[in-house]
């Protein structure tokens, strides 16, 4: 019986469901009471679908919490789910719908990474939609009305409550009790009971989502007043229930006048009932023992232990000792005391609690507990749910309130450290969360927007690290955009000999290198060479043995500084020549008859006066070129000489090659007439084109041979609609095959079809030609295998899944406007030095390795990072700390030559616990989930998702065993830096990439895989745990946000608007009791029923409520390094699922768990490594 499945409530939004309370079933037996409903799988997409096996597959996962079909039973009845899936045909020959087209009201559909059609998923009535049930249910305080409740178990079976309510003994999550008596029964393995797992994939591991056997339950856990890392009100308000009309009968759905309330936002709590909860006279409270966390007295530790069920368990507890009141410090890792009201909730309980010993109207106070021997957790019986009183039928639910909450984290870390810069000078510095703003001083460390780290203090030596098996990795983003009050790396010019360097590994002169004998050498600090200082550097030193020019100079006062490169730093020793961009435009059916020829055409117009350019020219060096595609290539002559340009047509294209040098790539300046006129006629000389059929290879192989023939580094913009069927080198065959999920085979679908663009890849990476694909497909295109050319080179691609004019253009020209414009650098290599001890051993990201140190990119831009994992090779010193140096070799878009370096210096510690303060958890996830992503393409998805949650378990088991005081083994201590670990984890592990529902396609998962790839660890962030922002809360007239809120259903109030975004993504949420004054001053309409969902922006009213939400939208979209869709969704809507699907502290329907059981998953597996 599964601990984790809370009470259900009746509906979303306290609203009765029509036709009965219906919801997915899972095993093949229907449910009885009325027809069912589809369930939903996440981002639908319009390709062809094959109808889905049914019942759950073998690694989903949870299951979906049940809504009780019955309110008196105790047992829960089997129940069954039916995946409804869209079942469509493939397409049959001849001309496809173009892309713009209306199209038929099967094919549209929303997705969530690219386009939006009208399509609906399921039954066509949205009447009768099935409401996805709210999954973190608040939890219900002995206040509650009494309720009976059924629980789905993880293998539907008739276990008895027995179990049900031993999992939950003893359950306690948090702090470290000084006065707890120690724990009778717990046994720490051993070093070698936590086998190292990173980097490896094993075949089964204990990490996995294992159902619970009836003899196999859950590890017990004790939720106790120390608890909360956050906030914890004291008593949650009690939830009313009406009932109108006689209790349901068993097995039938409860009547429509039933409903209970979710835990809404402070301005709709339901009244509170007064007097406290009801109790039996001379009824005593029974369970397990109160760990006496904190120094609590008995009285207050019974009133706010959420999740438990009190009984006769062990003596009674002790009373504080006289004058000890209050909280003492906390260990590192256990939660800290009772802080005031989260923000964005209420504040505690206004009435007095009435539980254990305190006297109340309902009864005289109850007897103390007989005292008890103490007992293991788990070996206690307990009663049968038909047996206790009716308020502790329900009392095993934890409190969402009281495990960790991202947003105090991110609130808190924004109160302290937003209004102090962050100065780099000292050695191992935590920076601030990626979340808050805040401005950073460079004094000798690389800023954090050039590096994050995932620990700020190493392990000295490789036991210690593989103890922990917390993974020691930087996350580097070279080229990052500074804000504008942060000067960018000063540049420094050594003029023809080139930048100082270390004579044996070549690390360049930096902050840490010591000089000595009086300034004439230098010890480098990477590999202690001592080399000669040249002549013309040479400075004396001062006192303290500085130079006495050190601050006068970037590269030994800096983290982060540029030297021009010497001709030695370049291609066959001279320097190149400036960069070019090529477009590269479809011109097949598709693309003409959807009007994006002829948007494409337009904007570049405009677009060619806002290429890239250094600081300090005038204008941009780049060169442009012009080519468009179907089955043949035509290159363009747009030579400034000329009146009119000239087509030329390669139509061999198994041997490409460019037909003209001379006036295929210009300065735009000097031929923009030529370029008007040919950008103006494309369009029309490819209107009445009926050719479906596209190529792609040798588009890419044309862009590198011109490239080649101009002696130049540069990079091709590739707008492309069609999956290439025609024949050519590259050619694809459609393997859209929805059979092979969850199998052993799924892998291969993340795999390119053919070796030949790998081949291709690489030969653009020597040339320095980076690849950008924007891709508009209406069907299967293969994202895996087309994708990897840019992958490869360093590029981006974007995708507009059913581009449609009206929907689509606003997003895909900003875009474009920012691909064009941004800061890139050209024919890039880079590497990792670092310090004696540890070495760089493993890379992800988007770029080529020819090598096992250098990192090659044909392109590198503002947004791309490279994560690198580091190893022991021998032990570190704790004086001397860790040192890495990141140096990047690239050509500006100037056509310079330069060198980046940013140098970062971290501690080395002895201890386990100093490793665990100096984590951080934003990082950590970045680097699992690129370590995840890439496993997808060797290992079965759940293979990859057990091994996920294996080294998570060791890496908190290990904080447990070594680094906590000692405790109830019931308790899961998470470390302070960590304790977001498990809620950030369970959303990687949720992921349309590791766990997809049957209408996510395979092009949408390769494509986010991809994405993921170069992600910064702000971008992961907000992508894994989206924001949830509540309008109502807005101050139309200050410039600050209110306060975001966690990620669940049952934050939502009906009476509210929110916004939500993720990183590709921004939804509108609008409930159905929004006053209408709200929705005139925002829709311009009158009423809820006239918003129009279509809307890809909203419209401009001129009142401050529309002004700030259009400031909201706008700021949100300059965060994000892409264009954010718009989705308007209203409550109860078609698309109200997909806004839903990122509620991620939810369950999600494709088997994902909630945060709460999750988090008890979490502990089960720790005390299994630990027992």
């Amino acid at each position: 019986m599964n601990v984790n499945q809370p009470p259900h409530l009746a509906t979303p939004y306290m609203q009765p469901m029509p036709g009965g309370y219906q919801q997915p079933v899972y095993g093949g037996q229907p449910m009885p009471g009325g027809p069912q409903y589809p369930g939903y799988n996440g981002p639908v997409q319009g390709y062809p679908q094959h109808a889905p096996s049914q019942g759950y597959p073998s690694s989903s996962g949870f299951p979906q919490k049940g809504s009780p079909d019955s309110f008196t039973s105790g047992t829960s009845s089997p129940i069954t789910s039916h995946y409804i899936g869209l079942v469509r045909s493939t397409p049959t020959s001849g001309a496809p719908p173009a892309a713009g087209m209306p199209l038929p009201p099967e094919q549209m559909q929303y997705n969530q990474y690219g386009g939006q059609g009208d399509m609906q998923n399921g039954p066509a009535s949205l009447t009768n939609q099935m409401q996805r049930p709210p999954v973190s249910q608040p939890y219900i305080q002995t206040g509650s009305l009494p309720q009976a409740t059924n629980f789905q178990q993880y293998p539907p079976s008739s276990t008895s409550t027995q179990q049900l309510t031993n999992q939950m003994i003893g359950m306690h999550l948090g702090g470290v009790s000084t006065s707890a008596p120690p724990p009778t029964a717990t046994s720490f393995g051993s070093h070698s009971s936590l086998p190292p797992s990173s980097g490896s994939f094993p075949a089964s591991g204990s990490g996995a989502y294992n159902p619970y056997s009836s003899n196999q339950v859950p590890a017990a856990m004790n939720l106790s007043q120390g608890m909360p890392p956050t906030s914890l009100p004291q008593v949650q308000p009690t939830t009313t229930q009406q009932f109108t009309g006689p209790p349901a009968p068993q097995r039938l759905p409860p009547p429509q006048g039933f409903s209970s309330q979710p835990v809404a936002p402070a301005s709709h709590y339901p009244p509170p009932i007064s007097g406290g909860p009801p109790r039996m006279p001379g009824q005593p409270l029974s369970g397990p023992p109160l760990s006496q966390s904190n120094n609590i007295s008995p009285t207050q530790t019974q009133t706010a232990v959420p999740g438990m069920i009190l009984g006769p368990q062990g003596p009674p507890p002790s009373m504080p000792p006289p004058g000890q009141g209050g909280f003492p410090l906390q260990q590192n890792g256990s939660f800290g005391p009772v802080r005031g009201p989260q923000p964005g909730y209420p504040a505690t309980y206004p009435h007095t609690p009435n539980y254990g010993n305190q006297p109340g109207p309902q009864g005289p106070p109850a007897p103390p507990p007989p005292a008890q021997k103490r007992l293991d957790p788990d070996s206690i019986p307990s009663p049968q749910l038909n047996e206790l009183p009716p308020q502790q039928k329900t009392r095993h639910r934890i409190d969402p309130d009281a495990i960790p909450s991202p947003i105090q984290v991110i609130e808190d870390d924004r109160t302290n450290r937003s209004s102090e810069p962050f100065i780099t000078g000292l050695r191992g510095q935590v920076p601030p969360l990626v979340t808050t703003n805040f401005l950073v001083k460079d004094q000798g460390n690389t800023s954090p927007r050039y590096i994050r780290c995932t620990s700020y203090n190493f392990p000295a030596s490789s036991d210690m690290a593989k103890q922990s098996q917390v993974p020691l990795a930087a996350v580097i983003k070279p080229l990052a955009t500074l804000p504008l009050d942060e000067a960018p790396p000063c540049i420094v010019d050594h003029g023809e000999t080139g930048p100082i360097r270390c004579n044996r590994c070549k690390a360049y002169m930096c902050p840490y290198m010591q000089f000595i004998e009086g300034g004439r050498r230098f010890q480098c600090c990477f590999c202690s060479c001592v080399t000669e200082v040249p002549p013309h550097y040479f400075q004396h030193l001062d006192h303290t043995g500085k130079r006495v020019d050190c601050y006068d100079r970037p590269e030994l006062s800096m983290g982060s500084y540029e030297f021009t490169a010497t001709v030695d730093y370049c291609k066959n020793n001279k320097c190149p020549n400036p960069p070019a961009f090529i477009f590269m435009i479809d011109v097949s059916y598709n693309a003409v008859k959807s009007g994006l020829v002829a948007l494409i055409c337009e904007e570049l117009k405009q677009l060619i006066d806002y290429l890239p350019r250094e600081g300090n020219m005038d204008e941009s060096v780049i060169r442009v070129g012009f080519v468009t595609y179907n089955k043949v290539l035509h290159f363009y002559n747009v030579k400034s000489t000329l009146a009119q340009p000239q087509m030329m047509v390669v139509s061999d294209v198994a041997d490409m090659f460019v037909p003209l040098l001379d006036g295929f790539l210009v300065n735009v300046n000097e031929s923009r007439t030529v370029i008007t006129s040919l950008l103006d006629q494309i369009p029309e000389l490819f209107a009445d084109t009926r050719e479906t059929e596209t190529v792609f290879a040798p588009v890419i192989q044309a862009g590198l041979e011109a490239l080649k023939a101009a002696d130049c580094a540069g990079k091709l913009f590739v707008f492309h609609t069609t999956l290439p069927i025609a024949e050519a080198p590259g050619k694809l065959k459609n393997r859209d095959d929805k059979k092979l999920l969850n199998t052993d085979k799924e892998k291969t679908l993340f795999q390119p079809q053919t070796t030949f663009y790998n081949n291709l890849a690489k030969d653009c990476v020597a040339q320095g030609c980076c690849v950008d694909l924007f891709l508009f497909p209406n069907q299967y295109v293969d994202v895996a295998t087309l994708g990897g050319v840019p992958y490869q080179t360093g590029g981006s691609i974007y995708k507009y899944t059913f581009f449609q004019m009206e929907t689509d253009k606003e997003r895909f020209l900003n875009d474009l406007r920012r691909d064009v414009q941004k800061d890139i650098g050209f024919d890039a290599v880079m590497r990792v030095r670092t310090s004696t001890g540890i070495r760089a051993t493993d890379f992800f990201g988007a770029f080529y390795m020819s090598n096992t140190t250098d990192i090659e990119l044909a392109g590198l831009d503002c947004d791309k990072t490279v994560t690198v994992e580091f190893k022991h090779d021998d032990k570190l010193n704790e004086d001397t700390g860790a040192l890495l140096q990141c140096a990047i070799l690239y050509t500006s878009c100037g056509g310079q030559r330069r060198l980046r370096i940013h140098n970062m210096a971290l501690n080395c510690c002895t201890q386990l616990a100093d490793l665990y303060r100096n984590c951080e958890t934003d990082t950590l996830i970045n680097y699992f989930a690129k370590f995840a992503y890439r496993g997808v393409l060797n290992n079965p998805t759940k293979t990859v998702r057990d091994s996920l949650i294996n080294q998570c378990a060791q890496i908190l088991a290990c904080y447990r065993k070594n680094c906590a005081s000692p405790s109830s083994a019931g308790q899961l201590i998470l470390p302070e830096c960590m304790k977001l670990l498990p809620v950030y984890l369970n959303c990687i592990l949720k992921s349309d990439v590791l766990q997809p529902g049957s209408e996510v396609t395979i092009d949408d998962r390769a494509y986010v895989r991809q994405l993921i790839s170069s992600m910064d660890a702000a971008d992961t962030n907000v992508f894994f745990y989206p924001r949830l922002l509540p309008f109502s809360k807005v101050d139309p007239a200050s410039d600050s946000l209110p306060v975001a809120l966690r990620t669940s259903e049952e934050r939502l109030s009906k009476g509210d608007i929110y916004l939500l975004e993720n990183g590709l993504n921004l939804f509108i949420w609008v409930g159905a009791n929004v006053q209408q004054a709200l929705i005139q001053n925002l829709f311009g309409v009158s009423s809820f029923s006239l918003i129009d969902c279509s809307m890809s922006a909203l419209p401009v009213l001129d009142n401050p409520v529309s002004n700030k939400m259009h400031a909201i939208v706008t700021m949100f979209r300059a965060q994000r390094p892409r264009y954010m869709k718009l989705l308007i969704v209203k409550q109860d809507d078609k698309l109200e699922m997909f806004f839903k699907h990122l509620l991620v502290e939810d369950k999600n329907l494709n088997g994902g768990a909630s945060y709460v059981d999750f988090l008890c998953h979490m502990h089960k597996e720790i005390r299994q490594l630990l027992s």
